[in-house]
């Protein structure tokens, strides 16, 4: 073959927590790469369990049913010559670890354990799993033999040798993989389970272009897809083979069937370069000196002025307006696409409800069930479009939400709440007319539980509406609209709620239907709670009550994404709306940001799934974890500190 090794990336579609199932799609697989001539193969990380088993991790079942379904694989692919890479989790030294396992004509050869454990936003694999660096003994136990495991272990064959990385370990500033390079592997593979979310893939390729460049190295990476949990992350079942800075193959991205991405890497062309670089060979020397740094120290000047020539982005979630943003919106609608699609398959259910009202919430996850259902050829008939009319309906969110639902040809149904909340103020004592917040919640709740019964009566789920902003001031009612059974929209902030029902309209329907998406992105947004005014025209406009979106957006990714004080997020604030917001209007809003986000976390605490998409995400299982009862003294008492002369 002239050097050239054939290498492979598999993606089997996996059912979290079955091994036995997870193996048949596996050997499949193999048994494909095979007859396409691959020599070496990689599946996901943890492909026989699932990446997202959780705390099943520490259940004795799942972990005896992984070592004898990975027995089985092995077994059963005795004849079939390609050296096998797959990921499951592996007990020894009373320490559960993440492992990659190799083996090849029945037998296994060597397990490579995870070094760095992702354990940060929604991430937390330390509470599983132990670092292969902690290991003691060089062997490991499976089915009562001993085989080698390290983090140092080299696969070789002739000229080609193979160093293996486990996701979280290519993030690092020193990846395994660089040093298992200079101690001989020219082929590195990485077994990796990274969720998606926008703008990551550009990030992740970019690091194996330059994880394969400085390593003067081939690179396999492969990360799971469609099966994996959809809990609060989707996976898009990515493949990438590299080689030294050049990307040689990728695989299509958000597949919902299985993948196999085949690809060359040149060894002569490799070990040539290596051998021109004479740098190259002198690394390992210079880790091995164990150097200590010095530190010598200076004088930093004091700052003179604190105007920043940096641009402040005052729309930190809504794409920039370029030649990404296209790429960037159709990503956001592949995550909630993804996310529902497996929650369809997971619960074997052909039809949702949605209630909508005119406005941008409700009209973004109508859009995403749509094309979720195109996606899997699915009739729009089974999506129910529900709209309840109540006290505070306008004519214009009304006539817009009925008019949508017939101009995308879904299921169409008008039930008002009036009745049943009359009924219901009678049934606890409420005059009916005294617009308190039990008058708007009663509404609330109504409308969520006949979209609860109708999902129950026409064998469907109710998909959530409610957004990330509103998430993070509570602006949502207990039990009411806060609760669904997959909530779509939950890592999507307003501002981008109305950039993408906007990008919808312009790029994705017909003229008609773009009409009236550009109407509802354009109508002041309300819960419409409270009574029409005597045009019949929305009275209760959010913005008016809690500060507008475009504040607490910039507020929320600054306080989440980097743990900015209140005087951080307020000076920069000051530079990103100069144009546009009064320095006092901006502290006013930011207190009552401080004073909602605390006092709303219990809400937060008990969210339905949904999918994270961008890098802020409020979800109790991963991203932010905090008391219901936490203080927002400290947040409070910096705010009322705050000089709006400065």
């Amino acid at each position: 073959m002239y050097g050239y090794i054939k290498v492979g990336a598999a993606v089997p579609l996996l059912q979290v927590g079955d091994c036995d199932y997870n193996i048949r799609q596996m050997e499949h697989l193999l048994r494909k790469a095979e007859t396409q001539g691959v020599q070496i193969l990689a599946f996901p990380e943890l492909a026989v369990t699932g990446y997202m088993c959780m705390d099943l991790f520490a259940q004795e079942c799942l972990l005896r049913n992984a070592e004898q379904a990975l027995l089985e694989l092995v077994r059963r692919t005795k004849e079939v010559a390609t050296l096998c890479i797959a990921g499951m989790p592996l007990l020894t030294e009373n320490k559960l670890l993440n492992t990659a396992v190799v083996f090849q004509k029945g037998q296994i050869i060597g397990i490579v354990p995870k070094t760095y454990l992702s354990n940060y936003r929604e991430f937390q694999e330390r509470r599983w799993f132990s670092s292969g660096a902690e290991l003691r003994n060089g062997t490991v136990s499976i089915g009562g033999r001993d085989y080698p495991i390290s983090t140092q272990l080299l696969f070789t064959a002739g000229k080609v040798s193979v160093g293996i990385e486990i996701c979280e370990d290519l993030w690092t500033p020193v990846p395994p993989g660089a040093l298992l390079a200079m101690q001989g592997a020219n082929i590195l593979v990485n077994l990796s389970a990274s969720n998606e979310l926008i703008g990551k893939n550009d990030y992740l390729k970019s690091l194996i272009r330059q994880q394969s460049a400085s390593c003067i190295a081939g690179y396999v990476y492969v990360s799971s897809g469609f099966g994996e949990s959809t809990t609060d992350l989707v996976f898009a079942g990515k493949g990438f083979i590299a080689e030294n800075g050049v990307l040689l193959a990728e695989s299509e991205r958000f597949p919902m069937r299985e993948k196999l991405l085949v690809g060359e890497i040149d060894i002569d062309y490799l070990d040539h370069d290596r051998q021109v670089n004479t740098c190259f060979t002198q690394g390992l020397d210079i880790l091995r000196q164990r150097l200590e740094p010095v530190s010598v120290p200076f004088e930093l000047p004091a700052a003179k002025n604190i105007t920043l020539t940096r641009s402040i982005d005052p729309t930190p979630f809504v794409p920039a307006v370029d030649h990404t943003r296209d790429e960037r919106c159709e990503e956001v609608f592949h995550i909630q696409i993804n996310g529902l699609a497996k929650r369809l398959a997971h619960t074997h259910t052909e039809k949702v409800v949605i209630g909508v009202s005119g406005g941008l919430d409700s009209t973004l996850a109508l859009l995403v069930a749509l094309m979720t259902f195109d996606t899997l050829g699915l009739p729009r008939k089974h999506i129910i479009a529900v709209t309840m009319p109540g006290y505070g309906t306008s004519g214009r969110t009304h006539r817009n939400a009925s008019q949508l639902a017939i101009s995308l040809g879904v299921t169409f149904r008008e039930i008002s709440i009036k009745e049943a909340c009359s009924q219901h103020f009678q049934d606890i004592g409420h005059d009916g007319e005294t617009q308190d917040v039990t008058y708007e919640n009663t509404q609330a709740r109504e409308r969520t539980q006949i979209l609860m019964d109708l999902a129950n009566l026409e064998n469907g789920l109710v998909v959530g509406t409610g957004d990330l902003s509103e998430l993070a001031l509570g602006w949502t009612t207990y039990n009411g609209d806060h609760m669904s059974m997959y909530a779509v929209n939950a890592g999507i902030p307003k501002t981008l709620v109305k950039y993408l029902v906007k990008w919808v309209a312009q790029h994705k329907v017909d003229k008609a239907s773009g009409s009236i998406l550009m109407d509802i992105a354009d109508t002041p947004i309300s819960p419409e709670l409270i009574p029409a005014d005597e045009n019949n025209a929305i009275r209760q406009k959010t913005e008016e009550l809690v500060g507008p979106y475009e504040l607490h957006d910039f507020f929320l990714y600054h306080f989440i994404r980097f743990g900015a004080s209140p005087e951080k997020i307020y000076f920069l604030a000051q530079q990103a709306f100069k144009d546009t917001h009064k320095r006092e209007v901006i502290r006013k809003w930011l207190g009552v940001f401080f004073r909602r986000f605390f006092t709303q976390q219990f809400k937060r605490n008990c969210l339905p799934d949904g999918p994270k998409v961008g890098s802020i995400s409020l979800s109790p299982r991963g991203d932010w974890r905090m008391p219901s009862d936490a203080s927002a003294t400290l947040w409070l008492k910096a705010i009322d500190a705050l000089d709006d002369g400065n």
